[in-house]
């Protein structure tokens, strides 16, 4: 397993195109949800990528406090559909937590996550705050960590 952990501007184009090409295939064509995806916010994400055998397998982008939310945050949280039974959401969670912390210095974090996700959120020390909505036509809530 490979794990990298790049701002934007030292992405490569194959490696952004893999990211994006994974993205649209689970959060529009998988989940039938046409959104905007490519949102303005990957040029201030850090961006955390696992390769296995150099094919990208699953992949977040973490923000600073501010840029999405007050918090800093954790989003397009996404496996590959024919490797998630090898724990790579919860490794790759445990990652982008560490490198919140390492990167950003807090160990407060935010996320939008999709309902019925919760238990998997959970595992990870984060929980419900408010009351679910909808988002792009898919139930979410909010859901907040305050890291050990």
């Amino acid at each position: 397993m490979n794990i990298e952990i790049k701002t934007f501007k030292d992405l490569d184009t194959s490696t952004l195109y893999d990211i994006l090409q994974l993205r649209s295939r689970v959060f529009v064509v998988e989940q039938n949800c046409v959104y905007q995806d490519i949102d303005g916010q990957d040029k201030e994400a850090l961006h955390i990528i696992y390769k296995k055998e150099d094919k990208l397998v699953a992949y977040t982008r973490c923000f600073a406090p501010g840029v999405y939310f007050k918090e800093a945050s954790i989003g397009r949280v996404v496996v590959t559909p024919k490797e998630r039974n090898n724990n790579y959401g919860h490794q790759i969670m445990k990652t982008s937590v560490a490198a919140i912390l390492t990167h950003y210095n807090t160990q407060e974090i935010k996320l939008s996550a999709q309902k019925y996700l919760e238990k998997f959120y959970n595992s990870h020390g984060f929980f419900k705050t408010g009351e679910g909505y909808l988002e792009d036509g898919i139930p979410h809530i909010s859901m907040v960590n305050k890291t050990p």
